[in-house]
């Protein structure tokens, strides 16, 4: 553009403000106000410039519809090119509220050397025939045990007895659980018969001839009350006699402690004879079920085991057996440590604290001749094959009725 000849630069600056104006102007605070709408004007510009850039990608990216509006092939189509996400939440629980449906946990019952602190449950199992007489001793020996009652139960098999045997039970167990002193978690009585007719006069049923039937007979009876009163809640199984003299109250804490799988005390009884002008007790041997094998018994037992069916009775001069052994009975003395153990390989019933996951694993009293044992032998035997631990306390002694036997067997 040509500028004509009569403008020149001083023409120009004639015609700008005078600096004292613009300086004014400047300083005037209406002027920085509108300079300061303006560029607010122009920042919400360019942010809304941006948003709307960026709608624009999310158009051309997807579908014009919110995800919640998109049809099943729509869907598909936007997401065909991700993998499905997996979620794993083992720890949401899962409520179960069929009433058929039972839920045991054995995992949870042990059986340890704080029984008494831990709450576990003792379940005491006696087989009985014909024992009416002894039943009110018995029934005060277990009311005095020190172990809480309340986690005690107790069971009973009656068999083949034509006595009063259920009746003087019954009423024995209903004065005992009348009392809340001493009464029992639960009690149970099984009753169940095996044929058995013989007498229980004790030179019928201790004599030779009776050993092999009576001992496989009693195995039935003990595998039947076992296998109706063991309960998933049982930490330790007590066997005990129905004809015991005496024992110490505190015997179930005391052979917890020593967590053995299979343990037994030693087993005598009070007989008084006159010596010197006084009445004298001989401390006699009663139960010699309870054994070590020795080099010389292992012998005999080798030879005998081509008879599959020979049942070997401990104390019998009948058999070839007969004093080859090392007898618990024979050994130990109530003054000495009660502590002491000896492993043994075979062993009596009066007496048995078991743990109860040796039961469950399948050790029984076999009522067949196993490795030539039977019952609460042939029970040793069957556990320590399977690996279990089976030991005696010699000092440990509990006191039977005195049988009076004849000598011989003994």
């Amino acid at each position: 553009m040509l500028v004509p000849k009569s403008y020149s630069w001083t023409a120009a600056r004639a015609r700008l403000p005078p600096s004292r104006q613009v300086l004014h102007t400047l300083h005037n605070p209406r002027t920085w106000a509108l300079f300061g709408v303006v560029a607010l004007l122009v920042l919400l510009w360019r942010s809304t410039g941006s948003a709307a850039g960026d709608m624009q990608r999310f158009y051309c990216w997807g579908p014009a519809k919110s995800p919640m509006h998109m049809t099943a092939n729509e869907n598909e189509e936007w997401y065909r090119h991700r993998q499905t996400p997996v979620i794993f939440n083992p720890h949401k629980p899962i409520v179960i509220n069929d009433s058929s449906i039972t839920y045991v946990n054995l995992n949870e019952i042990q059986s340890t050397v704080d029984a008494v602190k831990k709450r576990e449950r003792v379940l005491v199992l006696t087989p009985i025939r014909e024992a009416s007489k002894h039943l009110p001793q018995h029934f005060d020996l277990l009311s005095s045990l020190t172990y809480p009652h309340d986690l005690i139960d107790l069971a009973f098999l009656v068999g083949d007895s034509e006595d009063d045997t259920v009746a003087a039970l019954a009423k024995e167990l209903e004065r005992v659980q009348g009392n809340p002193e001493v009464a029992f978690h639960s009690t149970m009585i099984v009753e169940k018969d095996f044929g058995v007719k013989m007498s229980q006069e004790v030179h019928d049923r201790h004599s030779f001839e009776a050993q092999g039937p009576r001992r496989k007979a009693l195995a039935r009876a003990r595998n039947y009350l076992l296998a109706t009163a063991l309960k998933p809640e049982h930490s330790w199984v007590y066997w005990r006699d129905v004809d015991i003299y005496d024992s110490p109250p505190e015997i179930i804490e005391d052979f917890v402690l020593h967590d053995r799988d299979v343990i037994v005390p030693n087993v005598w009884f009070h007989r008084y004879r006159e010596v010197d002008g006084k009445m004298v007790d001989i401390e006699g041997r009663f139960d010699y079920n309870s054994w070590q094998e020795t080099p010389e018994s292992l012998k005999v037992v080798a030879n005998v085991e081509k008879d599959k069916d020979l049942v070997l009775a401990e104390g019998y001069k009948n058999l070839k057996i007969f004093g080859l052994r090392n007898h618990m009975a024979l050994q130990g003395d109530w003054r000495e440590d009660k502590d002491v153990e000896i492993p043994l390989d075979g062993i009596g019933g009066v007496n048995i604290i078991v743990k109860a996951d040796v039961h469950r694993s399948g050790i029984n009293f076999p009522c067949y001749a196993f490795e030539n044992q039977a019952e609460t032998e042939g029970f040793a035997k069957m556990a320590k094959r399977a690996g279990y631990g089976v030991y005696g306390l010699p000092n440990y002694v509990v006191w039977h009725v005195d049988t009076d036997e004849k000598p011989g067997n003994a």
